[in-house]
């Protein structure tokens, strides 16, 4: 979230995992790719067929290499129905079906079911794959998340110092690129007539966002205004390399550039306990002191994604969604095996994702709302909706369209959203 006064305001919200060595059943043999479903093995409604079929079942199970219940064939077994390969069989889905596996998996955690959990990662280890299709990328993951989960090593790999790319990421994820794009429109077209702009960036990393902005100001009609940036960051020691780079452009582009980049409230719209919309909340008493401020207009740009207070089970289905999704459309900007693309996915996103499943209280710091949420939110604070300009809005269709046609904006309520086909990805709106 950005806000900004009549000097201006910005606000946006925002494993390698420790190996977990699981125990695996013993007699429960390595599934083999090369084994297809069977279609040909079906419920009887005979009584004595199914009893027959159970039995069968408890026997190989058990190992009893004296029983004539059924041929044994590597791991497909004959039963009078016809041919069904156990392991499949035992876990109650297609093997191939990796959506449908990492379903399973994260409902056996959530349910604290460890061993069909640690049968399942056993499985999907082998289904994964951070060059293959977009699913089996994000279902690498969503395994490392997994797996962090029931290790509880989330956390560490969270607070891992990672390096954050994010003009990489802004390129290949043009949804996040266009939703920045449209949050300067607004600024740009409030502060219009100012002479001294104040910015302040919950959430700055490497101010990539804010280079077209000082680069619009340099061209304003009757010269640029006097620009101050205030910048919140995750790491202390990243805020003085974000303000030598600004000030270098700022400089280039003969903009008089001051920057103040503070770390005391680096966290407050990050490191959150559970909430949910009320007043007593940090994001509201946050919003309520902006407000107190009396900035000329606050920006927000936020992932349209529910992964604030949803539990566990339901966050991971929200973030599947949400993340294939992302890495779907990414496809169309990168090669697969594109070195940048590979350590954006790692460095970037997926820490994100093992954050969003793998922690729980004042640790998950990755949690996105939705922005009916949020209008709620500024609601509250006093706030009022703020027209976006139509004329970036305008511009931002069209290069989006350009990138491809599967993309997709659309303006609702006032608001802005950004998305995949038929996933909102990226939501902007402005507030004053």
């Amino acid at each position: 979230m950005v806000f900004v006064t009549n000097s201006s305001i910005q606000a946006s919200d925002n494993n390698r995992s420790a190996i977990f060595n699981a125990c695996y059943h013993n007699s429960l043999h390595e599934f083999d790719d090369s084994y297809n479903c069977s279609d040909s093995f079906t419920y009887s409604t005979d009584v004595n067929n199914f009893r027959s079929k159970l039995r069968r079942l408890e026997t190989l199970m058990l190992g009893d290499s004296d029983s004539d219940s059924g041929d044994v064939t590597g791991d497909r077994k004959l039963f009078a129905g016809g041919d069904v390969d156990l392991p499949e069989m035992m876990l109650g889905f297609p093997k191939r079906d990796l959506k449908q596996v990492l379903i399973a998996c994260a409902k056996s955690v959530s349910d604290n079911d460890e061993l069909n959990a640690r049968l399942l990662i056993s499985e999907l280890r082998r289904m994964v794959s951070v060059a293959g299709e977009p699913i089996q990328r994000i279902g690498a993951y969503m395994l490392e998340g997994l797996i962090a989960r029931l290790s509880s090593s989330g956390s560490t790999i969270y607070k891992s110092d990672l390096a954050l790319n994010t003009r990489v990421l802004y390129e290949i994820c043009p949804c996040s690129k266009y939703g920045y794009m449209s949050a300067n429109g607004a600024i740009a077209e409030a502060m219009k007539c100012e002479k001294r702009v104040h910015i302040i960036d919950f959430c700055i990393e490497d101010g990539s966002q804010w280079v077209p902005l000082i680069q619009a100001f340099a061209r304003r009609p009757g010269g640029p205004p006097h620009i101050r940036i205030s910048g919140l960051h995750h790491y202390p020691n990243g805020l003085g390399k974000v303000g030598i780079r600004l000030c270098k452009l700022a400089k280039a582009c003969n903009v008089p550039f001051g920057s103040a980049l503070a770390v005391n409230f680096a966290f407050v719209l990050h490191r959150v306990p559970d909430e949910s919309v009320s007043t007593q909340n940090h994001r509201d008493r946050v919003l309520r002191l902006v407000k107190s401020m009396k900035p000329k207009i606050v920006t927000l740009v936020e992932q349209e994604s529910n992964t604030n207070t949803a539990p566990f089970y339901p966050r991971f289905l929200e973030a599947l969604d949400y993340y294939n999704a992302m890495f779907e459309s990414i496809d169309i900007t990168l090669p697969r095996h594109h070195k940048e693309r590979i350590n954006v996915e790692q460095h970037c996103l997926a820490r994100d994702v093992v954050n969003i499943i793998a922690c729980e209280g004042s640790e998950r710091v990755e949690r996105h709302e939705l922005l009916g949420k949020w209008k709620l939110r500024f609601s509250m604070a006093g706030f009022s909706p703020c027209r976006m300009s139509s004329l970036v809005n305008g511009t931002i269709k069209r290069l989006l369209n350009k990138c491809n046609e599967r993309y997709r904006v659309e303006e609702r309520d006032g608001a802005l959203y950004l998305g995949w086909m038929n996933r909102d990805l990226v939501s902007c709106c402005a507030w004053k």
